[in-house]
């Protein structure tokens, strides 16, 4: 009885696992892991591509030599500026508390020091002849000093071009010509079941790395990424991805580029058998944008409120079944200097109907500070239409 009570609790415990951003692997400690931020890989193309094809060849031949090696330091300017606006933001949220736990220990009560110079390696993507590298935020959105090697160990510095917190994705470039990108696939024609090949650099000293699985789900919405603004859409696959992956590229079985590497799913710090990527056509559509306008910083409307139901419009004598009703309107918003009023029912964002929250939110997702929405709302039983400019979260 002992021994099977024994066999049972370490079955359960085998089975639980956490999902995690995976950080980047420092150099020093190639063979240590820890929780933050890293790899993911994702899947196929279309049906053409349902046959399992004879070997993964001439897909990693195209792939390779587009996948490079990422190493990336913060200085001690840029790493005190950051614990300076933290510790900003600690104290605005609780203005009792005047000093911090890094004021002491410099770190937490395990001893991790969240506060001094960051540094690490990871994988970045060519998308252009001319140096346009795709990568992960969490590789490069600290960093003030990167250094790119290309497949054929060639050594570039790099210069960040801008980022997206929301979407995990960055765009870095060199001063290079001829060189081999990758071609964009249609990840939303990926099907569950088909190949995908993850190619990257884990461990920062395996490079190069070519490994290989089959999509195992779309869409994935794990909340990894921070922020009341992040987008994900993750592609799930089960090919080996590993601290060091993070922002290389996951291909179909021709060679093009169905998603970029972010995280996996452990309870170790290494590969346990699931991990997820940013899907291609979202990176094609954020990487254009980066490179058009820089950094890009999401905004919120700045109201709060509830869905429409039967309840709440008896309770307030409302003339739609439908929409999204304003009970805050946040001081300093976008929507406050538009004229939005609590009490307002939005039913339109965009010329798109809002039945409930997630319409609106849908075509707010990927909108920046300075944009314009147009809000159709109904006011005391009449229908107008507010154009509200889109400001930074205070």
């Amino acid at each position: 009885m002992k021994n099977l009570l024994t066999l049972i609790f370490a079955g359960m415990i085998g089975g639980l696992f956490t999902f995690g951003l995976l950080s980047l692997e420092k150099p020093e400690e190639q063979n240590k892991y820890n929780q933050s931020p890293s790899a993911v890989l994702a899947s196929s193309n279309s049906s053409t591509n349902s046959a399992l094809p004879f070997d993964f060849v001439a897909a990693s031949d195209l792939a390779t030599p587009a996948v490079v090696h990422i190493s990336a330091i913060e200085s001690k300017e840029l790493a005190q500026q950051r614990i300076q606006e933290r510790r900003k933001d600690s104290r605005r949220n609780n203005p009792f508390e005047m000093f911090g736990m890094d004021d002491f220990f410099g770190g937490d009560i395990f001893g991790r020091n969240f506060y001094g110079p960051k540094s690490g390696t990871a994988s970045g993507v060519i998308i252009s002849e001319d140096g346009y590298i795709v990568t992960n935020n969490h590789v490069v959105g600290y960093a003030d000093e990167i250094k790119v090697v290309t497949s054929d160990n060639k050594e570039y510095k790099a210069v960040k071009i801008g980022t997206d917190p929301a979407t995990d994705l960055a765009v870095i470039k060199i001063e290079a010509t001829g060189l081999e990108p990758l071609q964009y696939g249609d990840s939303d024609k990926v099907k569950v079941g088909e190949w995908a090949l993850a190619v990257g650099n884990p461990f920062s000293y395996l490079t190069s790395t070519v490994t290989a699985g089959i999509v195992s789900a779309k869409g994935r919405d794990l909340d990894l990424i921070e922020g009341a603004k992040s987008i994900e859409e993750f592609i799930q696959t089960d090919a080996a991805v590993n601290p060091g992956n993070s922002g290389g590229a996951l291909v179909d079985s021709d060679g093009q580029l169905i998603g970029i590497n972010t995280a996996i799913a452990t309870p170790t710090g290494v590969f346990a058998g699931y991990s997820f990527a940013i899907p291609s056509n979202l990176v094609k559509d954020i990487v254009t944008d980066i490179i058009e306008n820089g950094n890009i910083e999401r905004a919120n409307l700045g109201i709060g409120g509830y869905d429409v139901d039967e309840e709440l419009t008896k309770e307030f004598s409302l003339t739609v079944d439908k929409g999204f009703y304003i009970s805050d309107v946040e001081n300093g918003s976008g929507a406050q200097f538009a004229g939005l009023l609590p009490g307002d029912v939005v039913i339109k964002a965009n010329g798109t109907p809002v039945d409930h929250y997630e319409d609106l939110s849908e075509v707010l997702k990927f909108s920046k500070v300075g944009d314009q929405i147009e809000l159709g709302i109904v006011r005391n039983g009449k229908k107008k239409t507010i154009s509200v400019k889109l400001k930074k979260k205070l």
